[in-house]
């Protein structure tokens, strides 16, 4: 029993991350303008590059299919 709960558990953390994921990708698809990525460069040079991983991953899948 404990596998199968260790499994549901696996599962639903994957699920929220996923969610999260996409969620972070719709807003960071709200940034189009050249003037809204600038504010948006500007707000993640801010942080390290660790801590802005997943948003540059995120913003250079999106950039390879809108060219």
């Amino acid at each position: 029993m404990k596998l199968i709960r260790e499994a549901r558990t696996a599962i639903s953390h994957r699920l929220a991350e996923r969610r999260a994921h996409r969620r972070l990708s719709d807003e960071l698809a709200a940034f189009r303008t050249a003037a809204e990525r600038s504010e948006l460069d500007l707000m993640l040079g801010r942080h390290t590059a660790e801590e802005t991983r997943e948003v540059h991953a995120i913003l250079s899948h999106q950039s390879a299919y809108t060219s």
